[in-house]
């Protein structure tokens, strides 16, 4: 099945691919085994630098997926994936009963992935909606109209996302997804440093120089200061050290991490 997906929304694929790889492994990190089916005819080039992203893939899959069950289990019942691309996490994590998880992304991306969920007869674990939306628009009011509860906690993931947006249009979705949280709610993403390093060796590898292009670097080294003064009560994950946790070597140059953190409110405190 030929994938009508360009620019940014074809980086979704890419991930897929690194998804489905991770998945073929004896000692993978965590199950997916839907990813192949978005690109079954495709195989990733071997680079050094793709390596590298492939293995943050892989230990980011399994941090985000433990995160959010974690989340479920402390009584969260509404995940919002933002940007959530050709991720399988509704149809391949095991949710507790009355989680609904909506999925934010450009329409001709969910469109897609619907039709090859569909063709491979994938069911979802848990109630699932998808909300076709720009997330440098009016993202909220898609999402607001398929069901979302503002006054309910809600386990947010912007999974490998900021990087693609601007600083103010990453403040401007930030600001966002604070002004629909409430008190206890969740936030997972990248930690930010390293993106400009990733920039530069990208596009001094013309293999990968389109997609480097698409990187606008988010917030950068000011992510979790962005989210401690906004209303975030942070903790920062070491890349590496998840890594090793999970039983991986991680590479020399590995850098970067994830934060997770909790809404309390502007100004507020609380307990990541």
């Amino acid at each position: 099945m030929s994938a009508p997906l360009d620019g940014v929304a074809r980086t979704a694929l890419g991930a897929a691919l690194m998804r489905a790889a991770e998945h073929r492994r004896p000692d993978r990190l965590f199950t997916d085994p839907y990813a192949e089916a978005f690109a079954p005819d495709e195989a990733p080039t071997p680079h050094p630098l793709r390596e590298l992203m492939a293995f943050q893939m892989a230990v980011r899959t399994r941090f985000y997926d433990d995160h959010l069950l974690a989340s479920c289990a402390d009584g969260v019942r509404q995940v919002v994936l933002l940007a959530a691309g050709l991720d399988t996490r509704a149809h391949r994590l095991p949710w507790p009963p009355g989680v609904r998880l909506y999925e934010v992304d450009l329409p001709e991306t969910l469109a897609f992935k619907d039709r090859v969920l569909d063709a491979v007869s994938a069911a979802p674990a848990c109630e699932r909606a998808a909300c076709p939306a720009d997330l440098r628009a009016d993202w909220r009011t898609p999402l607001l109209a398929a069901g979302f509860a503002p006054d309910r906690r809600t386990a947010w993931l912007a999974e490998g996302l900021l990087i693609y947006l601007s600083p103010r249009e990453a403040a401007a979705l930030l600001t966002g997804v604070g002004a629909l949280s409430a008190p206890g709610s969740t936030l997972a993403l990248e930690r930010g440093d390293g993106a400009a390093w990733l920039r530069e060796k990208a596009a001094a590898t013309p293999r990968l120089g389109a997609v480097g292009r698409l990187w606008k670097g988010g917030l950068g080294d000011d992510t979790t200061a962005w989210l401690a003064r906004h209303g975030w009560t942070t903790r920062e994950h070491a890349l590496a050290d998840l890594a090793a946790a999970y039983g991986r070597a991680a590479p020399e140059h590995v850098r970067s991490g994830f934060v997770t953190a909790r809404w309390s409110g502007a100004g507020g405190r609380g307990t990541p």
